[in-house]
């Protein structure tokens, strides 16, 4: 059982984010007897490609045993709040669409993303969380928008 736990970390190194996000806070939700309580936990990290922007996410931590183990199996539901924190820019050309972050929610194959989105129609940048999973992802998701405020990006 360690030796398969062991193979599917060193599997997921490479596909890890390479965004950071810092923990803000935390709340309690549920009291457990035995290990941490359920929380709900609110990070923040940095658009890594476009300065001036910072997105807080909003999730569930699972507690008792299992949660103090690692192995409990995250649930799919998570906000999303992204502002302008600073000058917007860029020296790189945005991508219509691309991945900014992700997290893992499960021991396997479950993680929670979050999808930047360009609408240069209107000025906006989108950023979409949702979690998704091998076999079948979840429809719960959360949506924000940053206006750019006059900022001059490129998009590809």
């Amino acid at each position: 059982m360690k030796l398969r736990h062991t193979i599917a970390f060193a599997i997921s190194i490479p596909f890890a984010s390479a965004t950071i996000a810092q923990q803000i806070g935390e709340v309690d939700t549920a009291f457990k007897l035995l290990g941490p309580d359920h929380k709900i936990v609110v990070e923040a990290f940095d658009d890594p490609k476009v300065a001036g922007i910072t997105c807080y996410v909003s999730r569930s931590k699972a507690g008792g045993l299992k949660g103090a183990l690692g192995v409990a199996t995250e649930k799919s539901e998570s906000s999303i709040a992204c502002r302008q924190v600073g000058l917007i820019s860029s020296t790189v050309p945005i991508p219509k669409s691309e991945e900014v972050f992700s997290e893992s929610r499960s021991l396997l194959f479950k993680k929670m993303r979050v999808v930047r989105m360009v609408d240069p129609t209107r000025q906006v940048l989108l950023y979409l969380t949702y979690s998704d999973k091998l076999v079948d992802g979840s429809p719960k998701n959360s949506l924000t928008a940053v206006p750019l405020n006059g900022a001059k990006l490129q998009f590809k």
